[in-house]
């Protein structure tokens, strides 16, 4: 985070409790990066978005066997072929080349766009969790990452993952 922003988010957290004692005052900080590694939500959606794909990519390697066996016999061939039909056989591959590629690229794009519903929905979950954690434990401020020093005794980060199943 540039020094800008960190001065500006400094200035505005202390305008918002200029009221407020130091005393008064209890903040917590959370490591976002620590819970998407260590929450069991992460290796299940990990487990389902596999799941969900496998199909699609055992069909992407049995194609990708079938251009290479294709190849192997156009070679084995080559010498006992005639023009036309190996030019028939180079065709037949460039088209199925054309098309792992096509395949592959919009499975490729579709795991992508799953992975980010998937992390969507698990942020959902840990910002709920964290304001579970900030309100029962009566914190006025809580903080993600970002953040150049936080003292272990301010880190919720433990309390958040046992919310979410973890511990």
């Amino acid at each position: 985070m540039s020094k800008k922003l960190v001065a500006l988010f400094f200035a505005i957290v202390m305008l918002l409790f200029a009221g407020v004692s130091a005393a008064e005052l209890k903040i917590g900080y959370v490591q976002v990066d620590k819970i998407l590694k260590e929450a069991p939500q992460t290796a299940e959606s990990g487990k389902k978005l596999e799941r969900e794909f496998s199909p699609r990519s055992l069909e992407l390697d049995k194609l990708q066997s079938n251009i290479r066996a294709i190849e192997t016999g156009l070679d084995k061939e080559a010498l006992t072929l005639s023009a036309a039909e190996r030019r028939k056989k180079e065709r037949e591959i460039s088209n199925l080349k054309v098309e792992f590629g096509r395949k592959q690229r919009e499975l490729r794009e579709d795991i992508n766009l799953r992975k980010n519903e998937e992390l969507s929905s698990l942020q959902d979950r840990i910002n709920k969790a964290v304001k579970q954690v900030a309100e029962t434990e009566n914190y006025d401020l809580v903080v993600y990452g970002g953040v150049a020093y936080a003292s272990h005794k301010i880190d919720l980060t433990d309390k958040v993952l046992t919310l979410l199943g973890k511990k």
